[in-house]
Protein backbone atom coordinates (compact mmCIF):
# COMPACT_ATOMS: atom_id res chain seq x y z
CA UNK A 1 0.00 0.00 0.00
CA UNK A 2 1.29 3.22 -1.08
CA UNK A 3 0.85 7.04 -0.18
CA UNK A 4 1.21 9.65 -1.88
CA UNK A 5 2.77 12.23 0.24
CA UNK A 6 1.86 15.66 -0.82
CA UNK A 7 4.63 17.74 0.95
CA UNK A 8 6.93 16.12 -1.63
CA UNK A 9 5.74 18.55 -4.08
CA UNK A 10 6.82 21.54 -1.73
CA UNK A 11 9.72 20.06 -0.34
CA UNK A 12 10.92 20.28 -4.08
CA UNK A 13 9.29 23.71 -4.95
CA UNK A 14 11.40 25.17 -1.50
CA UNK A 15 14.55 23.67 -2.84
CA UNK A 16 14.64 25.48 -5.53
CA UNK A 17 14.54 28.74 -3.76
CA UNK A 18 16.45 28.24 -0.72
CA UNK A 19 19.46 26.93 0.44
CA UNK A 20 18.97 25.01 2.99
CA UNK A 21 14.99 22.57 3.58
CA UNK A 22 14.05 21.79 6.83
CA UNK A 23 11.25 19.11 7.02
CA UNK A 24 10.42 17.83 10.34
CA UNK A 25 7.36 15.85 11.82
CA UNK A 26 6.43 12.67 13.74
CA UNK A 27 8.84 9.88 13.60
CA UNK A 28 7.03 7.19 11.35
CA UNK A 29 4.85 9.05 8.89
CA UNK A 30 7.13 8.39 5.79
CA UNK A 31 10.09 11.49 6.01
CA UNK A 32 12.93 9.55 5.04
CA UNK A 33 10.75 7.87 2.39
CA UNK A 34 9.66 11.59 0.81
CA UNK A 35 13.42 12.52 1.67
CA UNK A 36 14.87 9.36 -1.09
CA UNK A 37 12.72 10.50 -3.58
CA UNK A 38 13.23 13.83 -3.40
CA UNK A 39 17.08 13.87 -3.37
CA UNK A 40 17.00 11.17 -6.39
CA UNK A 41 19.85 9.09 -7.40
CA UNK A 42 22.16 12.41 -7.74
CA UNK A 43 21.59 13.24 -4.07
CA UNK A 44 23.68 11.59 -1.06
CA UNK A 45 21.36 10.76 1.95
CA UNK A 46 23.46 10.28 5.46
CA UNK A 47 21.03 8.96 8.75
CA UNK A 48 22.28 10.11 11.90
CA UNK A 49 20.25 7.09 13.20
CA UNK A 50 22.92 5.12 12.26
CA UNK A 51 25.68 5.29 15.07
CA UNK A 52 28.51 5.07 12.65
CA UNK A 53 27.40 8.51 10.75
CA UNK A 54 26.20 9.92 13.68
CA UNK A 55 30.12 9.40 15.53
CA UNK A 56 31.20 10.79 12.47
CA UNK A 57 29.08 14.19 12.38
CA UNK A 58 29.67 14.52 16.31
CA UNK A 59 33.20 13.68 16.03
CA UNK A 60 34.02 16.42 13.08
CA UNK A 61 31.03 18.25 11.65
CA UNK A 62 33.21 20.63 9.31
CA UNK A 63 34.70 17.53 7.64
CA UNK A 64 31.58 15.43 7.35
CA UNK A 65 29.54 18.46 6.25
CA UNK A 66 32.12 19.39 3.64
CA UNK A 67 32.97 16.24 2.30
CA UNK A 68 29.73 15.26 0.93
CA UNK A 69 28.27 17.01 -2.20
CA UNK A 70 25.29 18.56 -2.68
CA UNK A 71 22.70 18.13 -2.47
CA UNK A 72 22.89 16.74 1.10
CA UNK A 73 20.40 15.00 3.01
CA UNK A 74 21.00 14.50 6.60
CA UNK A 75 18.06 12.53 7.83
CA UNK A 76 17.22 12.60 11.78
CA UNK A 77 19.43 15.81 12.20
CA UNK A 78 18.21 16.57 15.60
CA UNK A 79 20.76 13.84 16.64
CA UNK A 80 23.52 15.82 15.75
CA UNK A 81 24.65 18.99 17.70
CA UNK A 82 24.87 22.55 17.66
CA UNK A 83 28.37 22.26 15.99
CA UNK A 84 26.75 20.47 12.88
CA UNK A 85 24.74 23.14 12.51
CA UNK A 86 27.08 26.07 12.35
CA UNK A 87 29.23 23.74 9.96
CA UNK A 88 26.13 23.73 7.08
CA UNK A 89 25.59 27.67 8.12
CA UNK A 90 29.26 27.90 6.94
CA UNK A 91 29.45 26.04 3.99
CA UNK A 92 26.02 27.63 2.42
CA UNK A 93 27.00 31.25 3.39
CA UNK A 94 30.19 30.63 0.78
CA UNK A 95 27.37 30.62 -1.88
CA UNK A 96 24.20 31.26 -2.14
CA UNK A 97 22.80 28.44 -4.42
CA UNK A 98 20.14 26.98 -3.48
CA UNK A 99 19.06 23.35 -2.64
CA UNK A 100 22.13 22.62 -0.84
CA UNK A 101 20.82 20.65 2.16
CA UNK A 102 17.53 19.00 3.09
CA UNK A 103 17.42 18.64 6.73
CA UNK A 104 15.06 16.56 8.45
CA UNK A 105 13.96 15.60 11.45
CA UNK A 106 11.41 14.15 14.40
CA UNK A 107 11.84 16.92 16.18
CA UNK A 108 10.23 20.78 16.23
CA UNK A 109 13.57 23.08 15.29
CA UNK A 110 11.49 25.64 15.79
CA UNK A 111 11.75 25.55 19.35
CA UNK A 112 15.39 25.04 19.03
CA UNK A 113 16.88 28.91 19.12
CA UNK A 114 20.29 27.73 17.96
CA UNK A 115 19.17 26.37 14.87
CA UNK A 116 16.55 28.58 14.32
CA UNK A 117 18.81 31.40 14.70
CA UNK A 118 21.33 29.72 12.42
CA UNK A 119 19.81 29.05 9.82
CA UNK A 120 18.07 32.45 9.83
CA UNK A 121 17.30 33.48 6.11
CA UNK A 122 18.76 30.95 4.84
CA UNK A 123 16.44 27.89 5.35
CA UNK A 124 12.43 27.24 4.91
CA UNK A 125 10.87 24.97 7.46
CA UNK A 126 7.54 22.38 6.34
CA UNK A 127 5.96 20.42 8.41
CA UNK A 128 4.61 16.94 7.39
CA UNK A 129 2.07 15.08 9.28
CA UNK A 130 0.42 12.20 9.22
CA UNK A 131 -1.49 11.26 6.41
CA UNK A 132 -4.39 13.57 5.50
CA UNK A 133 -7.76 11.98 4.47
CA UNK A 134 -7.31 13.06 1.33
CA UNK A 135 -3.60 11.44 0.61
CA UNK A 136 -5.36 8.41 2.44
CA UNK A 137 -8.49 8.64 -0.22
CA UNK A 138 -6.52 9.58 -2.93
CA UNK A 139 -8.91 12.70 -3.20
CA UNK A 140 -8.30 16.85 -2.87
CA UNK A 141 -7.63 18.07 0.68
CA UNK A 142 -9.08 21.81 -0.65
CA UNK A 143 -11.58 22.93 2.65
CA UNK A 144 -9.48 25.54 4.46
CA UNK A 145 -8.87 27.48 1.05
CA UNK A 146 -12.19 27.09 -0.41
CA UNK A 147 -13.27 28.76 2.76
CA UNK A 148 -12.28 31.92 2.29
CA UNK A 149 -14.12 32.19 -1.05
CA UNK A 150 -18.28 33.07 -1.40
CA UNK A 151 -20.47 30.97 0.24
CA UNK A 152 -22.18 30.01 -2.83
CA UNK A 153 -18.81 28.01 -3.79
CA UNK A 154 -19.13 26.04 -0.37
CA UNK A 155 -23.40 25.18 -1.39
CA UNK A 156 -21.74 23.51 -4.81
CA UNK A 157 -19.39 20.92 -2.16
CA UNK A 158 -21.46 17.27 -3.10
CA UNK A 159 -23.36 15.71 -0.58
CA UNK A 160 -21.60 12.30 0.95
CA UNK A 161 -22.17 8.81 1.25
CA UNK A 162 -20.26 8.48 4.90
CA UNK A 163 -22.03 8.30 7.88
CA UNK A 164 -21.04 8.31 11.50
CA UNK A 165 -19.63 4.59 11.34
CA UNK A 166 -17.36 5.86 8.35
CA UNK A 167 -16.07 8.11 10.29
CA UNK A 168 -15.22 6.53 13.42
CA UNK A 169 -13.46 3.84 11.04
CA UNK A 170 -11.36 6.74 9.91
CA UNK A 171 -10.99 8.52 13.84
CA UNK A 172 -9.46 4.99 14.91
CA UNK A 173 -7.34 4.42 11.91
CA UNK A 174 -5.21 7.44 12.26
CA UNK A 175 -2.91 8.84 9.85
CA UNK A 176 0.41 6.77 10.44
CA UNK A 177 1.26 4.48 7.71
CA UNK A 178 2.14 1.41 9.69
CA UNK A 179 -1.06 1.26 11.25
CA UNK A 180 -3.47 1.73 8.34
CA UNK A 181 -1.84 -1.32 6.88
CA UNK A 182 -2.34 -3.40 9.68
CA UNK A 183 -4.99 -5.95 9.21
CA UNK A 184 -6.16 -6.44 12.75
CA UNK A 185 -7.44 -4.32 15.35
CA UNK A 186 -5.03 -6.09 17.66
CA UNK A 187 -1.84 -5.18 15.23
CA UNK A 188 -2.57 -1.67 15.05
CA UNK A 189 -2.73 -1.43 19.10
CA UNK A 190 0.56 -3.25 19.47
CA UNK A 191 2.02 -0.87 16.93
CA UNK A 192 0.87 2.45 18.99
CA UNK A 193 1.70 0.50 22.14
CA UNK A 194 5.31 0.37 20.53
CA UNK A 195 5.49 3.61 19.24
CA UNK A 196 4.67 5.60 22.58
CA UNK A 197 7.30 3.24 24.66
CA UNK A 198 9.84 3.86 21.91
CA UNK A 199 8.53 8.07 22.44
CA UNK A 200 8.86 7.70 25.95
CA UNK A 201 11.69 5.64 26.54
CA UNK A 202 14.38 6.60 23.50
CA UNK A 203 13.36 9.07 21.32
CA UNK A 204 12.53 12.51 23.67
CA UNK A 205 15.44 10.96 25.97
CA UNK A 206 17.91 11.39 23.05
CA UNK A 207 17.08 15.14 22.47
CA UNK A 208 16.17 16.22 26.25
CA UNK A 209 16.85 15.48 29.96
CA UNK A 210 13.82 13.35 31.37
CA UNK A 211 14.54 12.63 35.13
CA UNK A 212 11.13 10.71 34.73
CA UNK A 213 10.56 8.56 31.76
CA UNK A 214 7.46 7.03 33.14
CA UNK A 215 5.77 10.39 33.02
CA UNK A 216 5.65 11.07 29.64
CA UNK A 217 3.31 8.03 28.73
CA UNK A 218 1.18 8.58 31.28
CA UNK A 219 1.15 11.89 30.76
CA UNK A 220 0.29 11.86 27.05
CA UNK A 221 -3.04 9.42 27.93
CA UNK A 222 -3.98 11.91 30.68
CA UNK A 223 -4.29 14.60 27.28
CA UNK A 224 -5.55 12.07 24.97
CA UNK A 225 -8.40 11.90 27.54
CA UNK A 226 -8.99 15.75 27.44
CA UNK A 227 -8.32 16.13 24.02
CA UNK A 228 -10.02 19.39 22.41
CA UNK A 229 -10.29 20.73 25.71
CA UNK A 230 -8.95 23.92 27.64
CA UNK A 231 -5.21 22.98 28.89
CA UNK A 232 -5.13 23.54 32.59
CA UNK A 233 -1.81 22.77 34.06
CA UNK A 234 -2.71 22.28 37.69
CA UNK A 235 -5.58 19.94 36.65
CA UNK A 236 -3.55 17.94 34.62
CA UNK A 237 -0.85 17.90 37.13
CA UNK A 238 -3.53 16.46 39.90
CA UNK A 239 -3.86 13.66 37.28
CA UNK A 240 -0.93 12.76 36.40
CA UNK A 241 0.57 12.90 40.23
CA UNK A 242 3.06 15.44 39.72
CA UNK A 243 3.74 19.44 39.88
CA UNK A 244 2.93 22.13 37.26
CA UNK A 245 6.36 22.81 36.30
CA UNK A 246 6.95 19.16 35.04
CA UNK A 247 4.03 18.82 33.28
CA UNK A 248 4.02 22.13 31.24
CA UNK A 249 7.79 21.17 30.25
CA UNK A 250 6.98 17.65 29.33
CA UNK A 251 3.92 18.81 27.33
CA UNK A 252 6.29 20.97 25.60
CA UNK A 253 8.62 18.04 24.88
CA UNK A 254 5.71 16.37 23.40
CA UNK A 255 4.64 18.80 20.85
CA UNK A 256 7.93 18.94 19.92
CA UNK A 257 7.96 15.96 19.25
CA UNK A 258 4.73 16.36 17.08
CA UNK A 259 2.69 14.44 19.47
CA UNK A 260 0.31 17.01 20.76
CA UNK A 261 -0.22 20.45 19.32
CA UNK A 262 -2.29 23.24 20.60
CA UNK A 263 -4.47 25.98 19.61
CA UNK A 264 -4.47 29.60 20.81
CA UNK A 265 -7.35 31.46 22.02
CA UNK A 266 -8.32 34.06 19.02
CA UNK A 267 -9.11 37.56 20.07
CA UNK A 268 -10.38 40.55 17.64
CA UNK A 269 -11.40 42.82 19.96
CA UNK A 270 -14.81 41.25 19.94
CA UNK A 271 -15.19 41.59 23.22
CA UNK A 272 -13.07 42.66 25.81
CA UNK A 273 -13.19 39.32 27.80
CA UNK A 274 -11.86 36.35 25.68
CA UNK A 275 -10.80 32.88 27.34
CA UNK A 276 -6.83 33.01 27.06
CA UNK A 277 -6.59 29.13 27.57
CA UNK A 278 -5.18 27.20 24.49
CA UNK A 279 -6.86 23.80 23.58
CA UNK A 280 -4.76 20.72 23.24
CA UNK A 281 -5.04 18.30 21.11
CA UNK A 282 -3.34 14.89 20.01
CA UNK A 283 -2.05 15.11 16.59
CA UNK A 284 -3.39 11.48 15.47
CA UNK A 285 -6.92 10.47 16.33
CA UNK A 286 -5.67 6.56 16.06
CA UNK A 287 -2.78 7.95 18.53
CA UNK A 288 -5.29 9.44 20.64
CA UNK A 289 -8.15 6.33 20.72
CA UNK A 290 -5.83 3.56 21.22
CA UNK A 291 -4.63 5.96 24.43
CA UNK A 292 -8.30 6.08 25.30
CA UNK A 293 -8.60 2.24 24.84
CA UNK A 294 -11.68 3.09 22.18
CA UNK A 295 -12.26 1.28 18.82
CA UNK A 296 -14.62 1.68 16.52
CA UNK A 297 -17.57 -0.69 18.15
CA UNK A 298 -17.23 1.69 21.59
CA UNK A 299 -16.98 5.04 19.37
CA UNK A 300 -20.34 3.78 17.70
CA UNK A 301 -22.12 4.30 20.49
CA UNK A 302 -23.70 7.87 20.51
CA UNK A 303 -23.05 7.97 24.08
CA UNK A 304 -19.71 7.19 24.20
CA UNK A 305 -18.52 10.54 25.80
CA UNK A 306 -15.03 9.96 23.60
CA UNK A 307 -17.06 10.35 20.50
CA UNK A 308 -17.20 13.98 20.59
CA UNK A 309 -13.62 15.50 21.55
CA UNK A 310 -12.10 12.52 18.86
CA UNK A 311 -14.66 13.87 16.26
CA UNK A 312 -13.80 17.74 16.84
CA UNK A 313 -9.62 16.46 17.23
CA UNK A 314 -10.28 14.49 13.95
CA UNK A 315 -11.40 17.40 12.29
CA UNK A 316 -8.47 20.14 13.76
CA UNK A 317 -5.64 17.53 12.35
CA UNK A 318 -7.50 17.39 8.93
CA UNK A 319 -7.71 21.45 9.44
CA UNK A 320 -3.83 21.93 10.08
CA UNK A 321 -2.84 19.34 7.95
CA UNK A 322 -4.46 21.57 5.01
CA UNK A 323 -3.37 25.22 6.42
CA UNK A 324 0.37 23.36 6.47
CA UNK A 325 0.15 23.47 2.77
CA UNK A 326 -1.80 26.39 2.59
CA UNK A 327 -0.52 29.23 0.39
CA UNK A 328 -2.77 31.53 2.43
CA UNK A 329 -0.32 30.72 5.01
CA UNK A 330 -3.71 30.27 7.40
CA UNK A 331 -3.20 30.32 11.15
CA UNK A 332 -5.43 28.03 13.77
CA UNK A 333 -7.04 29.34 16.68
CA UNK A 334 -10.09 28.08 19.26
CA UNK A 335 -12.40 31.14 20.42
CA UNK A 336 -14.68 31.37 23.52
CA UNK A 337 -15.90 34.80 26.06
CA UNK A 338 -15.58 34.39 29.30
CA UNK A 339 -19.43 34.64 29.86
CA UNK A 340 -19.66 31.65 27.14
CA UNK A 341 -21.81 33.94 24.79
CA UNK A 342 -20.08 32.71 21.65
CA UNK A 343 -17.71 29.58 21.74
CA UNK A 344 -16.24 28.38 18.26
CA UNK A 345 -14.65 25.04 17.80
CA UNK A 346 -11.53 26.56 15.22
CA UNK A 347 -11.40 29.95 13.88
CA UNK A 348 -9.11 30.24 10.83
CA UNK A 349 -7.23 33.73 10.13
CA UNK A 350 -5.67 34.36 6.93
CA UNK A 351 -5.10 37.76 5.50
CA UNK A 352 -7.20 39.72 7.76
CA UNK A 353 -10.47 37.40 7.00
CA UNK A 354 -11.81 34.74 8.97
CA UNK A 355 -13.53 31.50 8.61
CA UNK A 356 -15.18 29.98 11.88
CA UNK A 357 -15.85 25.66 11.87
CA UNK A 358 -17.90 23.89 14.54
CA UNK A 359 -18.01 20.59 14.38
CA UNK A 360 -21.03 17.99 15.40
CA UNK A 361 -20.83 14.43 15.61
CA UNK A 362 -24.49 13.64 14.64
CA UNK A 363 -26.38 12.97 11.36
CA UNK A 364 -28.22 16.00 11.36
CA UNK A 365 -27.99 19.48 11.58
CA UNK A 366 -30.74 23.04 12.44
CA UNK A 367 -29.92 26.56 12.37
CA UNK A 368 -29.28 26.36 16.27
CA UNK A 369 -25.82 24.90 15.41
CA UNK A 370 -24.59 27.88 13.95
CA UNK A 371 -25.44 29.98 16.56
CA UNK A 372 -22.18 30.80 17.36
CA UNK A 373 -21.05 31.23 14.51
CA UNK A 374 -23.85 33.68 13.38
CA UNK A 375 -23.02 36.01 16.67
CA UNK A 376 -19.27 35.33 15.29
CA UNK A 377 -20.19 37.02 12.15
CA UNK A 378 -22.56 39.51 13.63
CA UNK A 379 -19.66 40.95 16.02
CA UNK A 380 -16.77 40.88 12.95
CA UNK A 381 -19.68 42.66 10.84
CA UNK A 382 -19.91 45.49 13.08
CA UNK A 383 -16.02 45.97 13.75
CA UNK A 384 -14.97 44.98 9.69
CA UNK A 385 -17.24 44.40 7.55
CA UNK A 386 -16.34 41.73 5.06
CA UNK A 387 -13.70 40.16 7.18
CA UNK A 388 -15.62 37.34 8.42
CA UNK A 389 -15.94 35.07 5.00
CA UNK A 390 -18.22 31.93 6.97
CA UNK A 391 -19.18 30.04 9.15
CA UNK A 392 -19.32 26.29 8.66
CA UNK A 393 -21.11 23.30 10.60
CA UNK A 394 -19.15 20.01 9.85
CA UNK A 395 -21.25 17.12 10.82
CA UNK A 396 -21.77 13.61 9.60
CA UNK A 397 -25.07 13.97 7.85
CA UNK A 398 -25.03 13.78 4.02
CA UNK A 399 -26.42 17.10 2.40
CA UNK A 400 -25.07 20.62 2.25
CA UNK A 401 -27.28 22.74 3.23
CA UNK A 402 -27.66 26.69 4.00
CA UNK A 403 -27.84 27.88 7.47
CA UNK A 404 -28.44 31.69 6.91
CA UNK A 405 -25.67 34.10 5.79
CA UNK A 406 -22.54 32.83 5.55
CA UNK A 407 -23.34 29.95 7.75
CA UNK A 408 -23.29 26.57 5.91
CA UNK A 409 -23.72 23.16 7.01
CA UNK A 410 -21.54 20.57 5.28
CA UNK A 411 -20.35 16.79 5.68
CA UNK A 412 -17.19 15.99 7.94
CA UNK A 413 -15.99 14.46 4.28
CA UNK A 414 -16.26 17.56 2.54
CA UNK A 415 -12.87 18.40 4.28
CA UNK A 416 -11.10 15.84 1.62
CA UNK A 417 -13.80 16.23 -1.15
CA UNK A 418 -13.44 19.73 -1.84
CA UNK A 419 -11.66 20.66 -4.56
CA UNK A 420 -8.19 21.89 -4.54
CA UNK A 421 -7.80 25.36 -5.46
CA UNK A 422 -4.48 25.24 -7.10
Amino acid sequence: MHFERRIKHDIELALEDSRVVVATGPRQVGKTTVVRRVIGPTGTVRRLDDETTRAAALADPHSFVESQEAPLAIDEVQLGNEALIRAIKARVDRTEAPGQFLLNGSANFLTVPHITESLAGRASFLTMWPLSQGEISGTDDGLVDLAFSDQADLLELPSSGDDMNTYVSRICDGGFPEPLKASTRRSRSRWFGSYVRSMATRDIQEIADVRNADLLPKLLRVLAARTASEFVATNVAEDVGSDRRTVERYLSLLEMMYLVHRLPAWSRNLTSREARRSKVYISDTGLAASLMRKNEDSLATPTDPARGPLTETFVVNELLKQAARSELEPSLFHYRDRNGDIEVDVVIEAGGAAVGYEVKASSSVAARDARHLAKMRDQMDNIQPGAFRNGIVLYAGPQVVSLGDRLTAAPISSLWTAPSQD
